[in-house]
């Protein structure tokens, strides 16, 4: 159920201090294509459960077995899942026999946060 809006504090500004500035150049529309695709990607209830899953296990990868029997998913689902993640360029993909293991690539992670918000990246790496 959604918040009513009413219930959201605003604050109160003057007239006086809203001066117009320029919030900087735009994103680079090739830049931005790869963020969408990468966002987009992510942007699913199974992916991100997906995502998840590899994070949190112990040695940074699983088996497409592992994550079909944890997210209670027909093996193909998974896979299709898998291959949209893979192609955004978010997952790592290893054939090892007939299994395919995955990890994430945390670089990608890492470097779409700082293309997508700047300014967070730079906050988050002062504080450390």
């Amino acid at each position: 159920m959604a918040t009513p809006l009413v219930r959201i504090p605003i604050e109160t500004v003057s007239e006086g201090l809203c001066v117009p500035a320029s919030p900087g150049p735009l994103i680079d529309r090739d830049e931005v294509e790869l963020l969408t695709v990468r966002l987009k990607a992510m942007a699913d209830q199974t992916r991100l459960q997906i995502l998840h899953l590899i994070d949190r296990s112990p040695t940074g990868e699983l088996c497409v077995c592992d994550l079909t029997e944890s997210l209670d998913v027909a093996q193909p689902t998974v896979s299709r899942h898998l291959k949209i993640l893979a192609n955004a360029g978010l997952l790592r993909r290893e054939q090892r026999g007939t299994w395919a293991w995955f990890s994430i690539r945390r670089d990608v992670l890492q470097d779409l946060g700082q293309r997508a918000f700047p300014r967070v990246a730079d906050s988050a790496s002062t504080c450390s």
